[in-house]
């Protein structure tokens, strides 16, 4: 299976066919009101109809924190076809979204500032289908700009696939990939002109670098 890329906090009908059509395999929309990416369940309906005729294949993935079954509900009404819980939910909260929508990818994201946290994600594998590893930023979720440290995730080898976050910009991707080996990427601030607004050219640079060392296969 190739490398999963995921570009997230898509806002644009035409942005998200326009991204799918340069090869990402998952498009990924803000669910939380406080984020200047957010995108009601309308806004979400509307891109997942249209990416429903065009790429049938590509994951829709709401992106939540601390999010209630209603607003769950809504989203999944929407077209979603992946939740993932980015905020401090529990292994409890995973196991009830898990039993709730049984034919949904369930993606747990940690934001990750020591080993201890690498252990946490370790223990929701059991409950996930997915994991993620973003950057910790004190106010913000993601979509931060910032890396990880690369060097100290190399031991981090779960049992569940896992999507490295933090920070990736076509620049930096091919120093990322040459260290970890991750199962996909997920990709927000750098590949954007502003919050929610993809820059097609930076999407198409990152797809040129990432096909040019040979990381798509």
């Amino acid at each position: 299976m190739g490398l999963r890329i995921k570009i997230c906090g898509l806002r644009d009908p035409q942005q998200a066919i326009a991204i799918a059509d340069l090869g990402a395999t998952a498009i990924g929309f803000i669910a939380v009101r406080q984020s200047p990416r957010y995108v009601s369940p309308a806004q979400v309906a509307e891109i997942a109809q249209a990416l429903q005729k065009t790429h049938p294949t590509v994951n829709r993935v709401g992106v939540f924190a601390n999010a209630t079954a209603e607003e769950l509900e809504a989203y999944v009404a929407a077209g979603i076809t992946s939740l993932q819980l980015h905020g401090d939910e529990t292994l409890a909260d995973s196991q009830r979204w898990r039993d709730r929508f049984p034919a949904l990818e369930l993606i747990k994201a940690l934001r990750i500032r020591s080993t201890a946290d690498l252990a946490l994600a370790e223990s929701f594998t059991d409950c996930v289908d997915t994991l993620l590893l973003d950057a910790y930023h004190p106010q913000m979720l993601g979509g931060t700009g910032a890396t990880l440290d690369w060097q100290a995730l190399q031991a981090f080898q779960p049992s569940r696939p896992w999507l490295l976050a933090g920070g990736l910009t076509p620049e930096n991707i091919t120093t990322a990939l040459s260290q970890l080996h991750p199962a996909g990427i997920d990709l927000s601030s750098g590949v954007e002109r502003s919050p929610g607004d993809k820059d097609l050219e930076k999407v198409t640079a990152l797809f040129s670098s990432l096909a040019r060392n040979s990381l798509l296969k």
